[in-house]
């Protein structure tokens, strides 16, 4: 046999063990880590006249990944728990409820930490525009229902005290 015809008889062993997977194989998941809540830090949702309503933990996006990708893919969150999302800027902001799995209300904050607008009830996995309607700098997510249940309205205000890392 020539140093060719070995080489053909390999490269087509090659071909044939290389491109076919048993039926076990092609069943198999993958398995992936769910995401959990990390606690960065507890925000005090405070009444206009200076009363506190509730304190929740929160987990805190300021980052471009962790505004884009928020509570995707995660399948619930405690009632006394929330997300912060951080911009530097006060504008006008958009969000949208692509992979996310339960419904929130959306609170639209403004530099000063003031509620100048709510998203109520966002439907999951909604994909529909959910705007501020006016400038805001801070967008604190909730579970559906508390901006009621709490009665948090216009002009409240928060208060944020980060966890020590």
């Amino acid at each position: 046999m020539t140093g060719r015809n070995i080489f053909l008889i390999l490269a087509l062993y090659g071909i044939l063990f290389t491109g076919c997977k048993s039926d076990s194989e092609e069943n198999e998941s993958i398995e992936t880590e769910p995401i959990v809540f990390t606690k960065e830090g507890e925000l005090y949702l405070i009444k206009a006249e200076g009363d506190t309503i509730q304190r929740i933990d929160i987990e805190i996006a300021d980052s471009d990944y962790e505004r884009e990708t928020g509570l995707m893919y995660r399948q619930s969150m405690e009632e006394h728990q929330g997300m912060l999302f951080v911009y530097t800027t006060e504008s006008p902001r958009n969000f949208y409820m692509k992979n996310t799995y339960f419904p929130l209300d959306l609170i639209f904050y403004d530099s000063d930490s003031t509620a100048v607008s709510f998203q109520e009830n966002a439907e999951p996995l909604n994909e529909g525009n959910l705007p501020s309607g006016q400038a805001a700098q801070f967008i604190l997510e909730i579970n559906a229902g508390l901006v009621e249940n709490w009665n948090i309205e216009a002009g409240d205000t928060f208060s944020v005290v980060k966890t020590e890392e």
